[in-house]
């Protein structure tokens, strides 16, 4: 009588078939979590990454200024005003829909365009 092959599972697939651990799979199970977490931060600068580019563009044309000068602005406003740069970036846009510009971040807007024109006029 000829004997079948049975199916082979590759090394991460045993513990599912078999219930032993696997050497390194805490290790292996960390890494996936790692790089789960990572590729979530990557899919969320990706998500507001637009956004921001959008904001540093009205900081161009408002300031007029640098690309650099623009992002640094912004970065001071999220800062001072201990926002997150997407939550700022995506305010001020918003602006561009009839919204209002929380008073926090506008405040600190105005002072920082207002440092910036100083600056430029030195």
């Amino acid at each position: 009588m000829r004997r079948l092959a049975q199916p082979t599972a590759s090394p991460e697939e045993q513990p599912l078939l078999t219930g032993a651990p696997v050497a390194g799979e805490a290790a292996l199970l960390a890494e996936i979590a790692e790089l789960r977490a990572e590729n979530g931060q990557l899919a969320l600068a990706l998500e507001t990454r637009a956004v921001i580019d959008q904001a540093r563009g009205m900081v161009m044309a408002l300031a007029p200024c640098s690309s650099d000068r623009a992002w640094d602005l912004l970065v001071g406003v999220s800062q001072h005003c201990n926002i997150k740069l997407r939550v700022v970036a995506a305010a001020l846009v918003a602006t561009t829909e009839d919204r209002a510009l929380p008073d926090r971040i506008q405040r600190e807007l105005r002072r920082a365009l207002r440092h910036l024109h100083a600056a430029g006029r030195a």
